[in-house]
């Protein structure tokens, strides 16, 4: 939006690169009530939207200014730079805490501003559940790990939910009061045009900051941002920027406009469905958006660890101590905190005990109800029991190291016709021999032959994992992906039709690190038509995408395995692939660093003949087969000196007994020649 009132107009400030700057010229100006905003640009002005209704229209320049005005409030909510965004003709459906009256906007944000009926309280003692109703106890002893007795008070939780937004409804004064916003709430569908409605939404909400995951945005950057910075080092930096702003950053933009320049803003595509065209599209750029951000603490108790988690962004996924995710695991459904209860003496969840009053466990936080994918988080947990003072401190190790060695089962071969499905890097180049969680892959759908008449489609492709049987469908029946996050629409090669390709990022099953993909192939010649399929978009709208597939067609159960004749190719072949996908965590690596295994194994390349050779075995094998042929070349050798000595002492003894010298030396020549003959052939022993 822009404010136009020439006449109102107190000052332009050019050369301004900081919104807050901008604000702060406003703020200690008494005569400024209202300010225009561009990157470079602040204009004050003596008047607001509220006094001149007229003056305040969406922007039609090629900049998408920000407007901001005063407003006296009791209270001063908190020390950002400004405390409420208003979005006009829009509201929040469907998150409604509590309703009231109000005599206007700023009577609607003041109450949202100093909401407490959203606070509820848990009483937690012992080994009793974590959701009693509040009610007052008296001192608790419980016994801590190793029979140590501990007396401990009874532990309060105050749970604030805070008030996130409101609906003002201007004609009939109604105020809505949510704990829910359009950040907690982005991808969904519930900020929706409402003509009679103001949005309001509280800028001083308190967001969880540590563990903090950006999407790239290629292509495209903001137009106006609230914050330039110069002489960025690093993009990391300017991440940190971001995450330590003094407002709620959820988005920056690094080098694109400018050597070391870091640009800031509190927009992101879950921000910007009032506002039009307010990227600029340039190929080369991209835009970290703030995805979701995760507090994570942990309360060590008596008999368990319980991991408190916080998120920024509505959760609906599972919780689970890594390889137990189903019996040591809790369902999330919508919700912003949740937690994991981990008994020491549960093997269910796997506590490991390390060292005296040290506990330490693993846990991952899974957004997908099935599988694992790239925005999943390992944690690493750890609570310490100081036994000599008898006091309780806690430690959260949240770092995520190194790289996990992966292998790649692969190749199912297909029966005729000669159509086959692989697993490639993105670029279609290379055939993955390793993977991990979050990899960029393409599932690519070839005819061998290049020059067949036929083209193909593909349906009904489905992951599956290789202990328990969990599956997720990936494109339906009709041809279309039921998830775009997981796997996009299926497309033909650009180079020929012979071909059809389909990008996901890796993912894996929380049970099993094998992953098997099954999809069923259909030929149809000449071409093959698409299916139009509707998506549902980051901003809850529907688009329409083209996708390879089409609906079921009656076959029977032999046309699907094998081709019978050129003219009659089969309505439905079955494609089979696996590959081994290890998650991203690092928690096998680390326990390795402290438990070195002894055991080194050789795998050999799985074949109709495939063996296993134990490394050790094939050492000791090859030492034995030296020492054996050492031993037989020594033999050898003793036998031939041996033999060497007695010819000279016969021929010696001969010399010497004989005096006659001519039959001397005609015998000396029999008998030399005796034993040349006998010395070709081997003496026995």
């Amino acid at each position: 939006y822009v404010f136009s009132a020439p006449g109102k107009l107190l000052d332009s400030i050019p050369g301004t690169l900081m919104f807050t700057d901008c604000l702060e010229a406003c703020q200690s100006n008494d005569s400024c009530n209202s300010v225009n905003y561009e990157t470079g640009l602040c204009v004050l002005f003596a008047s607001t939207a509220d006094k001149l209704p007229g003056a305040l229209a969406k922007s039609q320049f090629p900049v998408s200014p920000i407007y901001a005005q005063k407003s006296c409030l009791a209270i001063r909510p908190c020390a950002r730079a400004w405390c409420i965004d208003r979005v006009q003709a829009y509201k929040l459906v469907g998150y409604v805490k509590r309703s009231a009256q109000a005599a206007s906007r700023r009577d609607c944000l003041e109450m949202c501003l100093g909401e407490t009926d959203f606070t509820c309280r848990w009483s937690v003692h012992g080994e009793t559940s974590p959701f009693i109703p509040f009610q007052p106890s008296p001192i608790l002893t419980t016994t801590p790990p190793l029979g140590l007795s501990l007396s401990l008070f009874t532990i309060i939780i105050i749970h604030t939910l805070f008030c996130r937004s409101a609906n003002f409804y201007r004609s009939s004064g109604l105020c809505e009061l949510s704990d829910m916003d359009r950040i907690t709430l982005a991808g969904s569908s519930a900020f929706k045009n409402s003509d009679e409605a103001d949005y309001l939404e509280n800028a001083c909400a308190e967001e969880p900051n540590k563990l903090c995951e950006f999407k790239r945005l290629s292509g495209r950057i903001l137009k106006t941002v609230d914050s330039v910075y110069q002489d960025v080092s690093s993009v990391d930096e300017c991440r940190e920027l971001c995450l330590n702003s003094p407002y709620r950053c959820h988005s920056y933009d690094y080098g694109d406009t400018g050597d070391m320049v870091c640009r800031l803003s509190h927009h992101s595509r879950a921000t910007l469905a009032d506002i039009q065209d307010p990227y600029l599209d340039v190929p080369e750029a991209a835009t970290y958006e703030l995805s979701s951000c995760y507090n994570v603490s942990i309360e060590c108790r008596a008999g368990d660890m319980v991991a408190k988690i916080r998120t920024s962004r509505i959760f609906d996924g599972k919780v689970y101590a890594k390889g137990a995710p189903k019996s040591c695991s809790v369902d999330v459904k919508n919700s912003l905190e949740f937690e994991l209860r981990m008994g020491y003496q549960d093997l269910e969840c796997n506590v490991r005990q390390n060292g005296l009053g040290r506990y330490m466990n693993d846990v991952v936080i899974q957004h997908h109800d099935k599988i694992v994918t790239s925005s999943d988080l390992g944690l690493a947990l750890t609570c310490q029991y100081d036994l000599t003072n008898k006091t309780v401190s806690n430690d959260v190790d949240l770092g995520v190291t190194g790289d996990i060695e992966t292998t790649l089962s692969e190749e199912v071969v297909v029966d005729s016709p000669n159509v086959i499905m692989k697993i490639t890097q993105r670029d279609g180049n290379e055939m993955m021999r390793s993977a991990e969680v979050g990899d960029a892959l393409s599932l690519r759908f070839e005819i061998a032959e290049q020059q067949s008449p036929y083209e193909i489609f593909v349906r009904e492709l489905v992951a599956m994992d290789g202990t328990d049987n969990a599956e997720i469908t990936l494109i339906d029946s009709d041809g279309c992906p039921t998830d775009h996050f997981i796997m996009g629409p299926i497309y033909k090669s650009s180079t020929t039709g012979k071909i059809l390709i389909s990008h996901f990022d890796a993912f894996k099953f929380p049970s099993s690190q094998t992953v098997q993909f099954r999809a069923l192939v259909t030929p149809c010649m000449p071409s093959c038509e698409p299916v139009q399929c509707d998506q549902e978009d980051f901003s809850g709208e529907l688009r329409s995408l083209i996708s390879y597939g089409r609906k079921r067609r009656s076959t029977n159960a032999s046309s699907r395995m094998r081709r019978e004749t050129l003219k009659q190719p089969p309505e439905d072949m079955l494609l089979v692939q696996s590959i081994e996908i290890t998650d991203k965590f690092g928690f096998e690596k680390q326990q390795s660093q402290i438990k070195p295994t002894t055991k080194e194994t050789v795998f050999m390349a799985a074949d109709n003949q495939a063996f296993c050779i134990n490394g050790f075995g094939l050492i000791l094998a090859s030492a034995i087969f030296l020492l054996a042929q050492v031993s037989v070349i020594g033999i050898w050798t003793f036998l031939w000196q041996r033999r060497r000595k007695q010819r000279s002492f016969e021929e010696s003894s001969y010399g010497s007994t004989i005096p006659t010298p001519t039959l001397t030396a005609g015998r000396t020549d029999s008998l030399c020649k005796l034993y040349e003959t006998h010395s070709r052939h081997p003496r026995h022993f």
